[in-house]
């Protein structure tokens, strides 16, 4: 396994580190999967990453029990809830979850397949940005000040900076041919949301 660490210092006029960002960054090969964690270096990322103990929700979790409570939208898996992803994230109360598991669907085509699949409604709110954005924002809500979330898809854009998230670790699985690589990204919440609130 390859393995990188970018490191950005903002120096002063000394020369003098401010801050340090260490980023691990890897790249491994493995055979496609369309259940992301069976895939074997996203399992044992998982496994490294993973508090134990520690209070984890997985929103989209398929088949898999890897989580503390689990969901998935299709009845046809055993998870504790089947509700829409952002119903089920709206449940925990706020700086409750210390891990989260977040595999989505990745494009608006996947989205729009599985609801069609279970019968239910494509509109514009399921197959625009603001479906993964909204997400996120829920996901900033539960997650604890040094908490952690788990992003797989085709992007490495994790929950984002603006969340108060840093990316501490990158997993590229590159599956050969003409397959997209999977790219996992490991945030950590640094910081809770400010909110500005102008006082009367």
């Amino acid at each position: 396994m390859r393995c990188w660490r970018l490191v950005n210092d903002l120096l002063d006029s000394n020369g003098n580190a401010l801050n340090s960002d260490n980023m691990r960054i890897e790249r491994v090969w493995a055979m496609p999967n369309k259940h992301t964690f069976d895939i074997k270096p996203i399992r044992k990322l998982i496994e490294e990453e993973m508090p134990r103990p520690g209070f984890s929700v997985d929103p989209f979790a398929n088949k898999q029990k890897l989580a503390s409570v689990t969901n998935d939208l299709d009845p046809q898996y055993d998870t504790d809830y089947n509700l829409e992803a952002i119903d089920f994230l709206k449940i925990f109360d706020t700086e409750t979850v210390d891990f989260v598991l977040f595999d989505p669907p990745y494009t608006p085509r996947q989205v729009s397949e599985v609801y069609k699949r279970l019968g239910k409604t494509v509109n514009m709110e399921t197959t625009q940005s603001s479906y993964w954005s909204n997400l996120k924002d829920e996901i900033q809500r539960i997650v604890k000040p040094g908490g952690a979330v788990i992003s797989c898809g085709w992007n490495s854009q994790g929950v984002g900076k603006t969340r108060g998230f840093k990316i501490e670790r990158i997993l590229l699985v590159c599956h050969g041919g003409n397959h997209n690589d999977t790219i996992c990204v490991v945030d950590k919440k640094i910081q809770s949301r400010l909110l500005v609130v102008d006082e009367e």
